[in-house]
């Protein structure tokens, strides 16, 4: 029988499970964060485990509150470290970067099956890992186990063709899909992209569109390993973890989107739901008075690219603060190297520490009652960024630059 990726996927644990299928699978990676790994933890222990399974494919991330900004966070962290010490766990630091971005770089790889205590734990689909977020029990239990269960989801069936144009990246093509899908539209289904355009598609392209694949309500975003997926785990001194795994010709699809690249254009999201998408010349003119820069979504190496040719040589909007995050220490380190970081810096840009910085509004970069954010990041729910009396917008690192020196939401391809 021909099978989708995610039947692929999981069936290579589990022989012949189909869509609809319970299947039992042994775990490649467990991993949290510190704003939901303490619930993972105390969950873990008041369940009466006293040992993780794998330890060596389990960490915590320190990401979402770091440099910690309150003492009660400053206890999780303390928590999670005698956790990670007395279970022989991993742990990543404070200005590590990013748990997804660091999940791609330095474990995710085609085949994988991976939980995370974060909704975003898609990102890694992008190189073909079944990679989903769970709750603080269930990620419990995968520590404590080594293995989970999932019910095999059904597929979407992505065909992406042509090219982008100029001003035009990954991040505008999955805002206008979670537009044409609506936020509930793949609940729990597998959303599998293919086409003649993967193969000029970039692995920070794919892994942006992988991350928000859940805005859509899926289960996985994932794409086939390939060329790109090879180079990209030689870039990061792993090509040894590649092996080729694609959907079968004639595998059975719920539904199949086809979309031309060549007709994509800047996209926004408005507030205060992700599907809330428009062009952005439908956002012309409204006036922001921050700009945040990085995330899981867009905080790669290439998006800081396209910021800094964006704004080099140029200022940001004196009303208009630049918030610019690398998503991990390796990319910080690049982008310094690559003259990107004194790029902003000369634009009047704030450099905040690898992680998650002002996405989830708990520190850097918390908005004042009334202010709107133009912001790369993937969620713009009310409060969202540490105020429910504030505006969130997303969009792609070339209208967060270009609107950075504007003042106000701007297409990019008036600035390029």
């Amino acid at each position: 029988m021909s099978k989708t990726l995610a039947e692929k996927i999981l069936g290579s644990k589990v022989p012949g499970v189909q869509a609809g299928d319970i299947a039992v699978v042994n775990l490649d990676l467990v991993f949290c964060q510190d704003t939901t790994g303490p619930l993972v933890v105390r969950q873990f222990q008041e369940s009466g485990f006293t040992r993780v399974a794998r330890p060596k494919n389990a960490i915590f991330f320190l990401d979402h509150a770091a440099p910690s900004p309150s003492k009660e966070l400053s206890n999780d962290h303390i928590l999670l470290h005698q956790f990670a010490q007395e279970t022989g766990c991993m742990i990543a630091r404070e200005g590590d970067g990013v748990c997804h971005q660091l999940v791609a770089e330095i474990f995710a790889k085609p085949g994988d099956i991976i939980i995370g205590s974060d909704s975003h734990t898609v990102t890694a689909g992008a190189l073909c890992a079944f990679a989903t977020g769970m709750g603080s029990s269930d990620v419990a239990i995968g520590l404590a186990l080594g293995k989970t269960w999932f019910r095999v989801p059904e597929s979407f069936l992505i065909n992406l063709e042509g090219s982008f144009p100029p001003g035009v990246t990954g991040k505008d093509l999955i805002l206008h899909l979670i537009g044409k899908m609506g936020a509930d539209g793949a609940t729990y289904k597998a959303l599998e992209f293919s086409g003649g355009a993967l193969e000029q598609m970039t692995m920070p392209q794919r892994l942006s569109i992988s991350n928000m694949a859940v805005e859509a309500g899926a289960k996985v975003g994932l794409f086939p390993s390939d060329e790109v997926t090879r180079e990209f785990l030689k870039e990061h001194g792993r090509e040894k973890g590649y092996k080729s795994v694609s959907a079968d010709a004639g595998a059975n699809y719920e539904e199949i989107y086809s979309i031309n690249l060549g007709y994509i254009e800047p996209m926004v999201s408005f507030p205060h739901t992700v599907d809330n998408v428009f062009p952005v010349t439908a956002a012309k003119g409204i006036k922001i008075q921050q700009v945040f820069i990085g995330t899981c979504t867009n905080g790669r190496l290439e998006d800081l690219a396209v910021a800094a040719g964006v704004l080099k040589g140029k200022k940001s909007h004196p009303e208009t603060r630049l918030l610019v995050c690398p998503a991990s220490r390796k990319i910080l380190m690049d982008a310094i190297g690559l003259g990107y970081i004194g790029t902003f810096i000369e634009a009047g840009a704030v450099i905040l520490p690898p992680g998650c910085a002002a996405c989830l509004g708990l520190h850097q970069g918390v908005l004042g009652d009334g202010e709107s954010c133009l912001s790369t990041a993937n969620r713009n729910f009310k409060g969202r960024m540490g105020n429910p009396e504030s505006f969130i917008y997303l969009a792609s690192p070339a209208t967060a630059a270009a609107s950075a020196i504007t003042g106000e939401i701007t297409d990019p391809r008036e600035i390029l």
